[in-house]
């Protein structure tokens, strides 16, 4: 694996808090290109309402410093939000991207969903399927994507000059790890994919898609590889594959479902498009009872 973790672009983070997301404009620093990490769309629950306002903040930022994407990049099938990607690329343009392994997501949720012939399951409402080791360009800066699977199976980590985009595979250290009981999840390949992450150099600056401040420290949302290597409260260096799944499992078993699971999986999996309208010209989600409890 090359990576050119020399160069350093510079990342805008912008914080939703109603989803405790964060999403990222990362601008190669030769050139106005750009790519957009895990944006957001927000969502009222009560009335099956979206809105732009998290979006519109990252168009404003892309078009007031003149920037050009590239890239629309989702690290995975969210399930705590709605991503934002066909509203940005409507504004901004770029390609949106995500791992190959979207297939098995698809297929694992269409059935859950109980979606009808007209769901394709092939990847093909995406514009581009990164796999694992391909080498991407934002700009002039050298960009890598490696598939990290374990909290999901689609789950990919890209590595945009030094600095690493984990998704939900890590958080800050002493927030510990992506949990892997949802359908497809894994926790002995969770341990697996972020020893790859672990095996970047020390210095790669890691920036997380959540931080839910543990023991009511400030938000955070950059660390570094070394930084998660020595301290992260799940993952430590001394720890053995076998005592990380064993506290994986346990913690999971005491964790809530996310409160938007429903609607940003049937979203997220069609690339952040609604489902077709029906006759009345109305777009519809599906609540499965009991599917989840």
């Amino acid at each position: 694996m090359t990576t050119n973790h020399t160069t350093q672009p510079n990342v805008a983070a912008f914080f939703d808090k109603d989803s405790n997301t964060f999403s990222y404009v990362v601008k190669d620093p030769t050139s106005s290109s750009c790519a957009i990490v895990d944006s957001v769309l927000d969502f009222d629950y009560a009335s099956g309402g979206t809105f732009n306002k998290s979006a519109d903040e990252i168009v404003t930022y892309v078009t007031d410093h003149k920037l050009s994407v590239e890239w629309l990049i989702e690290t995975h099938v969210h399930a705590d939000h709605l991503s934002a990607a066909p509203y940005l690329q409507q504004k901004l343009g770029g390609k949106i991207g995500i791992g190959s392994d979207i297939t098995t997501v698809q297929t694992t949720f269409a059935g859950i969903f109980n979606e009808g012939a007209d769901f394709l399951h092939d990847g093909s409402q995406f514009d581009h399927l990164f796999t694992d080791g391909e080498q991407f360009t934002v700009g002039n800066m050298t960009c890598t994507a490696l598939h990290t699977p374990g909290h999901t199976p689609a789950c990919f980590t890209h590595v945009l000059g030094d600095a690493v985009f984990v998704g939900d595979t890590l958080f800050m250290p002493d927030a510990g790890t992506a949990r892997a009981d949802f359908p497809g999840g894994d926790a002995g390949i969770l341990f697996d994919s972020i020893q790859k992450i672990l095996a970047l150099p020390d210095d790669n600056r890691i920036f997380m898609c959540h931080d839910y401040c543990p023991n009511g420290r400030e938000l955070e949302y950059q660390t570094t590889v070394k930084q998660q290597r020595e301290h992260n409260i799940h993952i430590k260096q001394d720890i053995s594959k076998a005592a990380f799944v064993e506290l994986r499992e346990t913690r999971d078993k005491t964790l809530a479902m996310p409160r938007l699971i429903l609607p940003s999986l049937q979203i997220n999996m069609r690339a952040g498009h609604m489902p077709e309208p029906e006759e009345n010209g109305l777009s519809y989600l599906k609540i499965p009872l009991n599917a989840f409890k």
